[in-house]
């Protein structure tokens, strides 16, 4: 047997593993690493936190992925030589979290890598009838296999798309597998670059869980507050938006596009929800001149409008009374109050965080990773039916060190 096989084989039969999830989002703004013990597969799939720490971006790394990041033309050498650049950096940044831990390499049994998504095209976006849903995440999980010397499972989307589906929100998986509680209906509202949110159904079917995007989370926000503020990359505690009015003109005009019309379940991107998506607006509604926190407030509102509508027309469709749902908070708009304030006012729901049910809301896509690496390499196919969006499949390209 091949001693790499062999080594897949006695990790997949022990107790327990530990597994170092990488989440890199849309925000660009550092690596997300969380170490996980993780036991058992499946429905019995307990994970443990062990470390957790963001790797902030430098400028020049930010820069040097903005070159490609969803734009439609980029020089093609820059994509290339990032997808290993990126891997051989992601390893640094494992290395000096393990060296900082006190964790030695061989210790650790698998890493599991999203990549840094620089391209995402479902057919909702792209609109091109003979091709099929597309994603691209960069950042080679060979370059992160060698250069740590763990065994390393990358591009998860692409399995995804191949069994039918768009590549994205694959957070389901984890959250079913580690969120799902007997007796409570659950929302898992992830709050990145783009929102997200899984229902749970309080009776643990698989058949009816039910995960879409929603659209703009922070994206948007987030690049006006660069586009004005060249000290900030974000609009921290909203300080700047709480300070303006929303512009309903304007909120109207950004609320109008075809994908808010689009069944669920959809994804979607920073290639549709950007600064000219904005300006366009803008311009319909006559709101070009508009107050920097008049913008923000509005950019703020738009977000807290389209997850609401977006939870409330799921639960209507579970035909349950959506006060018996909570909301589970994580990412990085959660420590938005102007957002969550907002959401809080328009649904009925009960709030919480993931932290209260033992992941912290800042490590929990790091995490939701791991846990798809250990299934892969440890579980079997979780049956979530046939119904749209999420195909019963493992997911992952396994890269080994040698």
């Amino acid at each position: 047997m091949n001693s790499n096989i062999e080594s897949i084989y006695k990790i997949a039969k022990k107790k327990s593993r530990l597994i170092i999830g990488l989440m890199s989002g849309t925000s660009i703004d550092g690596l997300d690493v969380a170490l996980c013990k993780i036991s058992g597969s499946g429905e019995n799939t307990e994970v443990e936190l062990l470390y957790f720490d963001t790797m902030e971006f430098s400028d020049e790394i930010k820069t040097e992925i903005q070159k490609v990041f969803a734009k439609q033309n980029i020089n093609f050498q820059n994509l290339v030589l990032l997808n290993e650049w990126i891997g051989n950096l992601h390893a640094d940044m494992i290395l000096e979290c393990l060296t900082k831990w006190k964790i030695e390499t061989n210790q650790v049994d698998l890493i599991a890598s999203h990549g840094q998504t620089v391209f995402h095209a479902p057919k909702n976006l792209h609109q091109l009838e003979k091709f099929p849903n597309g994603t691209l995440q960069i950042g080679d999980g060979d370059h992160i296999a060698v250069k740590t010397g763990i065994i390393t499972l990358s591009d998860f989307r692409q399995k995804h798309l191949a069994a039918g589906g768009e590549g994205a929100p694959l957070a389901v998986y984890g959250d079913y597998l580690i969120f799902g509680k007997k007796g409570e209906n659950r929302i898992m509202l992830n709050i990145g670059g783009i929102s997200n949110f899984t229902y749970l159904p309080e009776n643990l079917n698989p058949e009816e869980v039910f995960v879409t995007d929603t659209g703009s989370g922070n994206t948007l926000i987030d690049a006006f507050t660069r586009l004005h503020f060249s000290n900030k990359s974000y609009d921290k505690d909203a300080e700047i938006a709480k300070q303006g009015i929303v512009n309903q003109p304007l909120l109207i005009a950004l609320k109008s596009n075809k994908f808010f019309e689009d069944s669920f379940p959809k994804t979607t991107g920073p290639e549709l929800f950007n600064v000219e998506y904005v300006q366009k607006a803008q311009k319909e509604s006559n709101a070009e001149t508009i107050s920097v926190p008049d913008l923000l407030a509005t950019l703020t509102r738009f977000s807290a409008e389209t997850i609401a509508e977006a939870i409330i027309y799921a639960i209507n469709n579970t035909k349950k009374d959506i006060k018996n749902f909570t909301v589970y908070l994580s990412g990085g708009g959660m420590h938005n109050p102007l957002l969550i304030g907002w959401l809080k006012g328009l649904l009925s729901c009960k709030f919480s965080n993931t932290d209260a049910i033992g992941i912290s809301g800042n490590a929990k896509e790091a995490v939701l990773f791991a846990v798809l690496a250990n299934e892969t390499v440890s579980g079997g196919k979780t049956d979530f039916g046939k119904h749209q969006g999420i195909p019963s499949v493992s997911l992952g390209k396994i890269s080994f060190p040698s």
